[in-house]
């Protein structure tokens, strides 16, 4: 089954950066500079950022519908972070050595399916897409639990 994953939009991001600590702690937000590799990965770009960039961590609502599940959690956007990832068939950079959580959600974003990958969750989509029930995937690192990437069909 064929999919595609893009990373979140930069521009609703991009004003956040010209605010000092004080404006960003004001709205829940702070800058960080990364310190080690495979500690800081991007939703723009869904890679790691390399120790010495700057990000933003922030609150993001990624599951919006207006169901038990709706959901918002910390991700991390990168200052660089200006090219979203956005591939068909392929999995970003920052899937590389993580456990993943695969969540699947119907029309109305009630979840449907969920399980665990290594690394490569593509049997996963495969699996959940076979479902015709499923309208959307969305992707979660596995140890903290934070939002990735959302995954369509392509």
């Amino acid at each position: 089954m064929s999919f595609r994953i893009r990373g979140l939009e930069p521009a609703q991001f991009r004003p956040f950066f010209a605010l000092d600590d004080a404006a960003l702690m004001e709205r829940g937000m702070r800058a960080m500079v990364i310190d080690a590799p495979h500690s800081g990965p991007c939703r723009v770009t869904l890679r790691d950022v390399e120790p010495g960039e700057r990000v933003l961590l922030l609150q993001y609502t990624h599951q919006s519908a207006h169901t038990p599940y709706r959901s918002a959690g910390p991700i991390f956007v990168s200052e660089v972070g200006l090219e979203p990832f956005d591939k068909i068939d392929t999995l970003p950079p920052m899937f590389s050595g993580r456990p993943l959580s695969v969540r699947a959600y119907d029309k109305q974003g009630m979840m449907v399916n969920a399980d665990i990958a290594h690394s490569d969750p593509r049997d996963l989509f495969g699996e959940f897409f076979s479902d015709p029930t499923t309208d959307y995937l969305h992707v979660h690192l596995a140890r903290r639990g934070c939002f990735a990437c959302r995954v369509d069909r392509n």
